[in-house]
């Protein structure tokens, strides 16, 4: 029923039989993911949930936009030379006007944005639940009267993506601060590793480092600044 609900409240040509809600998470860019998570007549569909890393390198730090467009790119293009696989009846973007106008256009250059229906759902002001506003494609923005089971249900799908791409992230980033180059090197414990992540915010970034910024992390000294330059750029 709720979902004939949102089928009718949305204008859905086909009944939602299988949503797709998609959402970034970083910090500063770095361990950038995407993320989906699916939900349907049974509920979410948690072995079907996916995370997509980032890897575009040239991509300026926590650019959500081309986040995004990177996320649906690979997602839809899997999808087009994999016709058989399952594809999502609606999708919910976590953002604006913005991020709507950069998925709609990498699923028209893959001649499907007419397969499936977009909505961006947008927090209201200050941040507020309840007070979300929704963009489509071909529609003026709109908003949902507060406290009806379609607004709370469109709400739970948005936080469940948020909730699964922010702890995914945080337990790659919390793999990374445990397992990272830096354990080859002498002199670099726990403590001056997590120093250094925390000062730099990724292995990536110490790896790049010059010099004399590696010395004013601190707990580092000059003999060992100097051992972890020479680590990395021998």
């Amino acid at each position: 029923a709720l979902l004939l609900e949102l089928r009718n409240t949305l204008k859905l040509e086909r009944f939602p039989e299988r949503i797709e809600v998609y959402d970034n998470s970083h910090i500063q860019g770095t361990n950038a993911i995407g993320a989906f998570i699916v939900s349907g007549q049974s509920g979410f569909d948690k072995k079907e949930y996916r995370v997509f890393n980032i890897k575009d390198e040239n991509m300026s730090p926590g650019d959500d936009y081309a986040m995004m467009g990177e996320v649906f790119r690979r997602r839809f293009t899997r999808l087009v030379n994999k016709p058989q696989l399952n594809w999502p009846d609606l999708i919910l973007i976590d953002g604006g006007k913005g991020q709507l106008s950069v998925v709609s256009n990498v699923l028209k250059d893959l001649g499907v944005l007419d397969r499936i229906t977009l909505v961006a759902i947008a927090k209201g002001p200050d941040r507020n639940a309840g007070r979300e506003t929704f963009f489509m494609n071909g529609r003026d923005p709109f908003t949902l009267p507060p406290k009806t089971p379609v607004l709370y249900y469109l709400q739970r799908l948005r936080d469940e993506a948020h909730r699964f791409a922010i702890g995914t992230h945080r337990s790659r980033r919390k793999k990374q601060m445990t397992t990272s180059p830096l354990d080859n090197i002498d002199g670099v414990g726990a403590m001056r590793k997590k120093a250094l992540l925390s000062h730099f915010g990724s292995a990536r970034a110490i790896k790049s480092a010059a010099f004399d910024e590696l010395v004013q992390v601190e707990g580092i000294s000059i003999n060992l600044a100097q051992e972890i330059f020479d680590y990395f750029n021998d």
